[in-house]
């Protein structure tokens, strides 16, 4: 099944004392790209989000953004640093006493000094805290798969109909391949008729081995063969459960390994003008891939 790499979902989930939303959003990448954005204090849950979001998702650069609130903590959101604030009274005043200088310290200037105020800490384990990042995560991710498989089956459309020009086109180019061989032999009796001015009489047998020669380096009978397994392979791989993108891509180049060697054979200008536009409709294609998972 094709599935886009570009795609967004929400997730939240709560309980009495705790909320976490969840965004994620994904664009395309070779690799699974995670960035993963959580509050400095949760930072050792990233280890417990990385697997969560790798078993659902094979390819992307995958941006997570948790944002979590604790009403356990909202009454001691801050924490005074003791230590801290009575360094900065003892310098201050040693400050004033050496120097002679006057002014008082304030409370509003010794809360404004770096890191006599600080963000409350939750406690260590987060045990309790990680079922509800854990649903709304996964949330998240249900929200991304929907549309992740909705642009899928735009996508998979666009394929289908493309593949389907291409086998049509590989139809007339077979069709225009067939009695290559006696228009080749006609083509010569011509060709060497007009350079002896009928002078000379010609060897069956000689004009029939040039021929043949000529006839075989100008069959593209394998590549035909060939290109239609493609075709079926590339479908084979869409109706799969399996990401796709990958495989799609190496296949369209082996598709266009086949159209470059049959452009290089031919020896008709109708069949080299199909060849074009089959390799136009191809490049369509591997822009396309370069979206899917």
């Amino acid at each position: 099944m094709v599935k886009s790499m570009t795609a967004f979902g929400r997730g939240e989930s709560r309980n009495d004392t705790f909320e976490a939303v969840a965004e994620i959003r994904s664009v395309n990448s070779k690799i699974l790209d995670l960035q993963i954005r959580l509050p400095a204090a949760y930072a050792p849950m990233e280890e417990r989000v990385k697997p969560l979001v790798a078993q659902r998702l094979a390819r992307g650069r995958v941006e997570i953004r948790l944002q979590l609130t604790d009403t356990a903590l909202e009454e001691a959101a801050f924490e005074v640093d003791w230590s801290r604030a009575a360094a900065y009274r003892k310098a201050v005043e040693a400050l004033k006493e050496r120097l002679d200088l006057p002014g008082d310290l304030t409370l509003e200037w010794l809360a404004h000094m770096s890191g006599v105020l600080r963000p409350a800490e939750p406690p260590q384990d987060m045990t309790l805290r990680w079922p509800i990042m854990e649903e709304a995560l996964n949330r998240a991710l249900d929200g991304l798969e929907t549309m992740r498989l909705r642009e899928g089956q735009a996508l998979a459309a666009d394929f289908h109909a493309r593949l389907e020009h291409v086998e049509q086109v590989l139809a007339r180019i077979a069709q225009a391949s067939e009695g290559q061989v006696v228009r080749y032999q006609e083509r010569l009796r011509l060709r060497i008729a007009e350079l002896t001015a009928g002078e000379i009489e010609l060897d069956p047998t000689r004009v029939a081995q040039e021929v043949a020669i000529l006839a075989d380096k100008s069959d593209i009978a394998e590549e035909l063969v060939r290109a239609a397994s493609h075709i079926r392979q590339f479908r084979a791989i869409m109706a799969s459960g399996e990401p796709a993108g990958r495989q799609l891509n190496f296949l369209l180049q082996e598709f266009n390994r086949e159209f470059n060697t049959m452009g290089s054979k031919a020896a008709d200008s109708a069949v080299a003008h199909m060849v074009v536009d089959v390799k136009s409709e191809l490049e369509k294609l591997r822009e396309q891939v370069q979206n899917i998972e």
